[in-house]
């Protein structure tokens, strides 16, 4: 039998070895498909604190005592409406609904919009009408077709009830039961309700994530072909714009009403696109039950309603593939929802 010199098996050994490990290697590496690209991780993950105003800031006893206000239903004009019957934790803090329904079951015209990250918004409402939290959070409670309340009569109604009177002391010692206390109360609840680390998060960190092949793709898509970045980007995938985006149907004029400018005629607040999957339906009038369907209609292009669509709005021409890697992509900006205990709430006497 032939056999090789010993200096030769020695070199077919380690020429073995190293093709071992440069196999391994590239198997490794396709293991650990797409990176993400220099710049994602600064421009896509969350900011180290929370916004908070200097006249309003964070403690426990504010938060905690928002929270009983958020649940309680005697926010409302008929005492059954609480801010939580709209914005329901187990329903990603919206209602599952088309479009919402307020006092004496009337239904709105527009869907309730999540409360996840309204921390970081700039504006708030669909339509923008406001600006700071503290007043946005007053504003479902006075409106007629919402919660109809009074709020010099609620104030009435929460000084009749002794804990909470000792609630609003501690949180808001120079303030007491009061209008404004009230809407600092609510908005500090809100500002702890938070997205928390996706897949897709992860993934920009560098950590073990679930997030699949397709997504990435998605991703790449979402900031390419697809165009939406132009619109959701920055860690809590929106703009603070205000977009017309030709949903079919729409008469309602949504920004323009606020500031009457042709380009605003029937433009609405680019909603965040944190937790997605738990938000159903889609857009301010509830116009789409799924994330296909909203995929779908901006591959279209959307139509001219109300005289206006937005110059962003284009047709795509996303293949089939593609509009399954957005779908994926959009799936893994979902994280774990917050866990949230129901308050016990204080009582008459």
């Amino acid at each position: 039998m032939f056999s090789l010199p010993k200096s030769h098996t020695k070199f077919s050994c380690v020429s073995f070895i190293l093709s071992y490990l440069l196999l391994s290697m590239l198997t490794l590496s396709a293991h650990a498909g797409m990176a993400p690209e220099p710049g994602d991780a600064k421009i896509f993950l969350r900011p180290g604190a929370i916004p908070q105003p200097s006249h309003n800031l964070n403690t426990p006893e504010r938060v905690q005592l928002g929270k009983m206000l958020f649940f309680d239903p005697r926010l409302s004009g008929s005492n059954w409406i609480s801010c939580g019957t709209c914005h329901n934790p187990a329903l990603g803090w919206s209602d599952g609904l088309k479009t919402a329904i307020g006092h004496n079951m009337k239904v709105l015209e527009r869907s309730t919009p999540t409360i996840i990250n309204t921390a970081y918004q700039r504006l708030q409402f669909w339509d923008g009408r406001e600006r700071k939290l503290e007043k946005q959070a007053l504003g479902p409670i006075v409106s007629p077709g919402e919660m109809a309340q009074d709020l010099d009569e609620l104030v009435k109604e929460l000084k009749a009830v002794p804990g909470y009177v000792t609630l609003f002391n501690e949180a808001y010692p120079e303030d007491g039961v009061s209008k404004v206390a009230i809407g600092k109360a609510l908005s500090s609840f809100q500002r702890t309700i938070v997205s928390q680390d996706s897949d897709f998060d992860l993934w920009l960190k560098g950590q073990k994530s679930n997030m699949s092949e397709s997504a990435k793709r998605g991703f790449k898509t979402f900031k390419g072909k697809a165009r939406c970045v132009l619109c959701h980007n920055g860690f809590n995938f929106a703009d603070d714009g205000f977009h017309n985006i030709g949903l079919p149907g729409n008469h309602d004029e949504g920004r323009y009403a606020i500031k009457p400018i042709k380009v605003l005629k029937g433009a609405f607040k680019t909603p965040t696109l944190r937790n997605v999957a738990l938000t159903a339906p889609y857009m301010h009038n509830g116009e789409f039950s799924t994330l296909e369907e909203v995929i779908e209609h901006y591959n279209s292009g959307g139509t001219k309603n109300l005289g206006n669509l937005d110059p962003n709005m284009q047709p795509l021409k996303l293949s089939k593939k593609e509009k399954s890697d957005l779908l994926e992509f959009l799936l893994s900006l979902t994280s774990e929802p917050m866990k949230i205990s129901i308050p016990q709430l204080p009582v008459n006497h």
